[in-house]
């Protein structure tokens, strides 16, 4: 893009079935490690925003959680968060985790799409992966499709200039050195969400909300907080706390290492365990969370 060209700025939506790599495109066109990232289904839990500042662009990106089937009022909430994106952004991309392939899921996204004519781009990701590069591909024979890897960054800076393209003319909406909407203390709890997850396995984390109950910046060198690990039932307290203590531990060291990269700065972390039953039933419960 060279001087003469006009400034665009655009929203583009990352929208996909559970697993499909959203947040991972999204740390890698950032460049920054903003979204948590697990192999655990659902890891996604609200529309995180991006804000990416080029030269002579400016592109809002949303990550959002996975569109799946489900009565809960949790996931009825995440389904909201994904409609919403879609309906309101100028560009799409559908992304497809290459090893599983085209899916209902996505399917039904187009057709989302194509009621508020959005335009779209497929994605195509994982490249990386065994047996990625033999996936069928494109899914569809009209489908305007894209192959990458977030890991790599293979195709990444392609897909990086076709969106920009596509984005409309106008200035920027956010100062070059912001990037994203959100709060530091709800990506601390994002990150302390993302210890657990990598820590407990499949034993529960779906099950399990976290809350920054306080967050202090006492010197430019300390930040403190303290956060509560939500569960719905007691049984599940024994396994998040370990024999002695060992696993809320183990969560708090990895989660404050990532937060320390995050705020630039030492963390004390303090976690506690609460139990809450219904709080992934409650609405108003998930929106003070942030996940809708």
């Amino acid at each position: 893009m060279t001087e003469s060209e006009p400034h665009r700025t655009g929203v583009l939506a990352l929208l996909g079935p559970p697993n499909a790599g959203k947040s991972t495109l999204l740390n890698r066109f950032l460049g920054e490690k903003l979204a948590i990232v697990s192999a655990k289904p659902q890891t996604t839990r609200s529309d995180i925003l991006g804000i990416l500042t080029l030269p002579r662009a400016q592109i809002l990106i949303h990550d959002t959680p996975g569109r799946h089937t489900s009565t809960r009022a949790l996931n009825r909430a995440l389904n909201d968060v994904v409609d919403a994106a879609a309906a309101d952004c100028d560009l799409a991309l559908i992304l497809v985790d290459l090893t599983r392939g085209w899916a209902p899921a996505q399917a039904e996204l187009c057709a989302r799409l194509r009621e508020h004519g959005t335009p779209s781009l497929i994605v195509g990701t994982k490249l990386d992966r065994p047996g990625a590069r033999r996936a069928p591909w494109p899914p569809t024979p009209a489908a305007v499709a894209w192959r990458v890897s977030a890991v790599t960054g293979e195709g990444v800076a392609e897909l990086l200039a076709e969106v920009v393209g596509r984005m409309p003319i106008g200035p920027p909406l956010y100062p070059d050195d912001e990037l994203t909407d959100r709060p530091l203390r709800f990506l601390a709890a994002e990150l302390v969400r993302e210890a657990a997850f990598e820590e407990l396995s499949q034993e529960l984390p779906y099950a399990l909300a976290v809350e920054v109950v306080e967050f202090r910046e006492d010197r430019p060198d300390l930040v403190r907080i303290r956060a509560n690990l939500l569960l719905e039932r007691d049984s599940q307290k024994p396994i998040v706390v370990g024999a002695g203590g060992a696993m809320i531990k183990r969560i708090g060291i990895r989660a404050r290492l990532e937060i320390e990269k995050l705020v630039a700065s030492k963390v004390h972390l303090e976690l506690w365990v609460k139990l809450e039953p219904k709080w992934a039933r409650r609405p108003k419960r998930l929106k003070s969370l942030g996940y809708s």
